[in-house]
């Protein structure tokens, strides 16, 4: 949540392409090293950036509203 605020104040983007495409890979290589389903995980993931970025981009409208 603080992220998101954080972001909303700057003007930062609510997404960061280079930033999520190394997590993915990250997430994928611990996968692979536990034996469990790289695919799963990323979509797994996926899921959770996109929540992550719904909620930056709620609390940028917040912060717009109030200005």
């Amino acid at each position: 949540q603080r992220v998101g605020e954080l972001k909303a104040r700057l003007r930062l983007p609510s997404s960061d392409a280079a930033r999520e495409g190394q997590q993915v890979e990250r997430l994928r290589s611990l996968a692979q090293a536990a034996n469990l389903d790289p695919d799963f995980a990323e979509k797994f993931l996926a899921f959770i950036i996109k929540e992550v970025i719904r909620h930056h981009e709620t609390t940028r409208v917040r912060a717009d509203s109030s200005s």
